[in-house]
């Protein structure tokens, strides 16, 4: 069944027709911008290089091969003297340990190469909490940040610890002995071993206080729970049996509630009569609301009406069309649906007592603990400070002077100048490093002892997995010093964690308890429905003042609270939705940027710039904010990421705009919005602008779910119209002797690839929530460079793999003649369509195909690509002479040219660049130099390693142990990876799904890749 949608993946393909011609003319450019080129810079920079002349120069040049083979450097193995006993050089080690930074959390398994850790693996027996996403992938890098604190400091120069436990000492007795408060600010810290340790910190020091901060403390969500259940903890869903969702502004696929439910969403939507149905009501296109069924785009004033109608609606009635539509849904589910809300208290009280009255089973009745903030208490504390009642003041990781509001920003650096003693625990030297007098540099999660309990019955261990890198010491350290004095046996916080573990694990050993990482646990407490003022809570959401222009704050699923900004795999990653990295920006709808005069230009490298405007909103002024014009964005809002323009703490972390002056700690939706448009423009770094889909309008296909549940797959008759019925129907050839089905024709004779294992790999758009967490594995996995925001803008990304994602729109033909012609798409390219006004999207991951018939093979001049008995598409990075044949020749556009050396160069001054950060590179897999292409590989180093440890132990390799770095750090299952030639695997009987298809199969590559269609759950009528 042909699609009634045109897909396009930027707004400017859809609107400028001539787009390809603007790429065909590009497509040979005289000048080559490699400033190393030939060694010299000057005079390439103002001098031309045709094509023809750099493949004379490189490309066919026999001595160029053999001076490239001789740039080779030269590296000299030292042994072991004495030989760690659990170590054996070429074999990793996994240890299970906890992500938790304060922020986020994961149970994961921790890859080391010989001491040193290199990758994050999930844990699969922590079921939903050992799910990874991108910033759980990208924290090991910044355990090798160069930019760390690397000693403790005393009055801004470096010191010893000795001196400066002898200044904290002094100041803790000098606040006890004057009766001054001694407070510990830090971070959410939902450690039960820690918080023993507090106690026994406050016995030694009567006047101790711990006060909780953080950046983003989900202020509003909290308020809202302990009105609702008489507790300050968040409430835990499970999707798996529900059936609707309702989402009101909260971005639950990415951060809400303090979690993420992409898992169990995964599961709900799997394909069939009772998949989930997602309706998202929001302002700004979320990744939550680009996966929805249907979306509808109201600026935040209007989201609270409507979420107030649907409240009014399930207790009486309401006159409202969209909210009656949904009150008739939730009623048709009952318990099998769930409503959340975010960006306010009163609106997440409402979805708090929608769901009491729905009796939703999502509602689990466990409680999330991973955030303790509480803002009367915080408020109680600066008030201390203000007081001068605060004798000494120890900050754990935290820095209020980025993270607040502007008011409250500049009253919290008067107030700590008041305190006497200020000791910082600190990573990088920012605001708070700056106001302290000793900083103690503060431990990554990778070099510490540590317990979380996220959530009722559940209990994490956290393990150091390497050695100190510098001279890091946790908090707990320290509070052991600071109690029992220095140099007491006591101060070993390895015994005070095992001891009280032991105590919360029940009959489980503790070594048994770190063995496995997570472990459940006995008690905890639950939430059970008490209270909440829903009269209140819609007298607060109508108090809200609808304004011309409105204000939402959100959290990219990279940067998320800026806890990792100095992580350049973070910032290059692009966004899921605007497909733009290194930067924030104001998003805004096309409608409100036409009539502000605001635009997006491509460039002749079809490259974004974008208007420059100043923002003001809660009487604080952001300047030089860049503008981006993000189709589905609601009339009448804007949109504005936090966790960017961190200053002092790396030349990564200082890109975009510092969002947090505007956010009052509570509140994401903000009304009473004015913008001015400056002269000037911003250059964008985009990630997918450059290419085009020439017409091929099925490249990510979708149907609506009753489609797939009523109408036969591979139905070939026609409808009343003409179309072909069936949805998923096998390609066939027009050839002489009739129509051939695809598999049946072929222009090389094959050979047998039934010997040993033929790998294929499943990927399942319904699944696909376009998060990143596999982008960021398969970087960590391949030593992938950071190439930096000037080379992406050159179109010049390193990325093995991608997550396109597509726009959708309703053709419109506006001449009787071409629907009389039956013009297919392709025939009326040159037809002005119009984009959705709140456009479907769909995220489809791109690898190498890995093609049996592979377009790259044929036309390597060197073969330095071939292909393998076992389906992979291989890559002999000392053949290649860098024609880059294979790039131009491939249809998917897959394959990167090394344009440069990225490691050891200055130019690309990033983790490869210093001896700290690349010691998270795999010794697997060869770091590619300059000249080179390079691609997906199928992480051909892990399956050749289970094959080669299957072999040993004499015994065939069983369904589930093949795995590639994008399959394992995927938290919904959307990839599955297996052998072909095993009958019983997985992605076998994928193979023969219904929904299966592949990606340009009227090419004939026979990819070994293939896809499954998205199904949304929906009629087509009510979109």
């Amino acid at each position: 069944m042909a699609s009634n949608k045109i897909q396009f993946r930027s707004i400017h393909e859809l609107k400028d027709q001539t787009l390809n011609a603007k790429l065909a003319a590009k497509e040979f450019q005289n000048e080559i911008p490699v400033d190393e080129f030939l060694g010299d810079a000057e005079k390439m920079n103002q001098s031309g290089t045709s094509r023809r002349d750099f493949l004379k120069l490189l490309g066919f040049s026999t001595a160029a091969v053999t001076l490239a083979a001789c740039e080779a450097p030269v590296i000299k193995s030292i042994p072991y003297v004495v030989k760690p006993h659990n170590i054996i050089p070429g074999v990793p080690n996994y240890f299970a340990s906890t992500y938790f930074n304060g922020s986020d959390f994961a149970s994961v398994l921790v890859k080391t190469r010989e001491g040193r850790p290199i990758k994050i693996e999930p844990n699969a027996i922590a079921g939903d909490l050992g799910k990874t996403s991108a910033r759980a992938q990208a924290s090991v890098l910044s355990l090798y940040d160069n930019d760390k604190i690397k000693q403790p400091k005393l009055d801004g120069k470096d010191d010893t610890f000795d001196s400066v436990d002898n200044y904290v000492l002094k100041g803790l007795n000098q606040a006890t002995g004057g009766g001054k408060k001694i407070v510990v600010l830090s971070h959410s810290f939902p450690s039960p071993t820690f918080k023993k340790l507090f106690g026994d910190f406050k016995a030694k020091y009567p006047t101790a206080e711990l006060v909780i901060y953080d950046a983003l403390p989900n202020a509003a969500a909290l308020d809202a729970s302990e009105e609702v259940f008489g507790q300050r903890t968040l409430p835990v869903y499970d999707l798996s049996n529900t059936e609707l969702v309702v989402s009101f502004n909260a971005d639950f696929l990415e951060e809400y509630l303090a979690a993420n439910l992409q898992s169990t969403y995964s599961k709900a939507r799997k394909p069939g009569p009772n998949m989930l149905r997602h309706i998202q009501v929001e302002s700004n296109l979320s990744l939550t609301g680009a996966n929805s069924d249907t979306r509808i785009k109201l600026k935040p004033s209007d989201v609270y009406k409507t979420l107030v109608e649907v409240y009014n609606g399930l207790n009486g009635g309401t006159s409202n069309k969209q909210a009656a539509e949904i009150v008739k849904e939730l009623q048709s589910k009952g318990s099998k649906a769930v409503v959340f809300a975010d960006g306010s208290k009163a609106a997440v009280v409402l979805s708090y007592l929608i769901n009491q009255k729905l009796g939703s089973v999502a509602f689990t009745g466990k409680a999330n603990m991973l955030k303790e903030f509480d803002g009367a208490r915080y408020q109680e504390f600066l008030s201390w400070l203000n007081n001068g009642q605060v004798g000494i003041l120890i900050t754990n990781n935290v820095n209020p002077i980025y993270s607040s509001s502007k008011s409250q920003s500049d009253a919290f650096k008067a107030a700590v100048a008041k305190a006497p003693f200020v000791i910082s625990f600190s990573e990088k030297k920012d605001e708070m490093y700056q106001l302290a007098t000793a900083v103690i540099p503060v431990a990554h999660w990778l070099e510490s002892w540590g317990d979380i309990m996220p959530r009722t019955g559940a209990y994490s261990l956290m393990q150091p997995t390497i050695q100190k890198v510098y001279k890091p010491r946790q908090l707990e350290e320290s509070l052991l010093v600071w109690i029992n004095g220095k140099n007491s046996p006591l101060n070993n916080y390895y015994d005070y964690l095992k001891a009280n573990a032991t105590t919360l694990l029940g009959s489980v050993s503790f070594n048994k308890g770190l063995y496995g990482g997570f472990n459940e646990v006995e008690g905890g407490t639950g939430l059970s429905y008490s209270g909440g003022n829903a009269a209140q809570a819609i007298v607060e959401l109508s108090n809200f003042k609808s304004s011309k222009l409105e204000l939402v704050l959100y959290t990219k699923a990279s940067i998320g609270d800026g806890a990792q900004g100095n992580n350049p795999w973070l910032q290059e990653l692009p966004d899921g939705i605007s497909r733009l990295s290194w930067d924030n920006y104001l998003t805004i709808s096309p409608k409100d940027a036409k009539d502000l005069g605001l635009e997006n230009e491509l460039n002749g490298r079809m490259q974004l710039d974008g208007s420059v405007v100043d923002l003001t909103a809660n009487g604080v002024k952001l300047e030089n904010v860049p503008v981006f014009i993000q189709p589905g964005q609601a009339d009448g809002s804007v949109g504005l990421a936090l966790g960017y323009g961190k200053k002092f703490c790396g030349k990564a972390a200082e890109t975009g705009i510092n969002a947090y002056p505007l956010f009052d700690g509570s509140n994401l939706a903000i009304s009473n919005v004015s913008i001015s448009k400056k002269n000037d423009s911003y250059e964008f770094a985009g990630m997918q602008l450059q290419n085009t889909l020439m017409g091929r309008y099925e490249i990510a296909k979708e149907i609506p779910l009753e489609t797939f549940l009523n109408v036969k797959f591979d139905d070939t008759t026609k409808d009343s119209e003409g179309s072909i019925k069936g949805w998923n129907v096998p390609l066939e050839y027009h050839t002489i002797n009739g129509a051939l089905p695809a598999g049946k024709i072929d222009l090389w004779d094959a050979f047998d690839d039934t010997d040993g294992p033929h790998f294929n790999l499943s990927v399942d758009l319904n699944a696909c929530t376009g998060c990143g967490a596999c982008v960021v594995a398969c970087q960590a996995e391949n030593n992938i460079p950071v190439v930096g925001k000037d080379e992406i803008r050159m179109s010049r990304d390193m990325y093995w793999i991608r997550i396109d994602r597509y726009y959708t729109a309703k053709e419109k033909i506006e001449t009787k003649e071409a629907v009389d012609r039956g013009l297919d798409v392709p025939n009326l390219y040159d037809i002005l369509i119009q984009p959705n006004d709140s456009p479907d999207v769909i995220f489809q991951p791109v690898m190498c195909q890995h093609c049996n018939h592979a377009p790259c093979e044929t036309v390597c001049p060197v073969a330095a690509t071939s292909h393998g008995k076992q389906g992979q598409n291989m890559m002999a990075y000392n053949r290649c002479i860098g024609t880059r044949y294979c790039a131009n020749n491939c249809p998917y556009k897959v394959r990167r040219f090394n344009w440069f050396t990225y490691n050891l160069n200055d130019k690309f001054d990033y983790n490869m660049n210093n001896d700290l950060g690349r010691m998270v590179l795999n010794p697997d897999v060869v770091v590619r130099t300059r000249g080179v292409m390079e691609k997906c590989s199928m992480c051909i180093q892990q399956t050749q390693n289970v094959i080669l440890e299957a072999k040993k132990a004499n015994r065939i390799v069983a369904d589930g142990e093949f795995h590639t770095a994008c399959e394992s750090a995927c938290p919904t299952g959307a990839f599955t990876f297996g052998d072909m030639n095993d009958k019983s695997s997985k992605v076998r009987s994928l193979f023969n799904d219904d929904r299966k298809y592949i990606l340009l199969e009227e090419i004939g590559t026979k990819p070994n890749v293939f896809y499954h269609t998205k199904i949304r759950n929906r009629k087509e009528n009510n979109v």
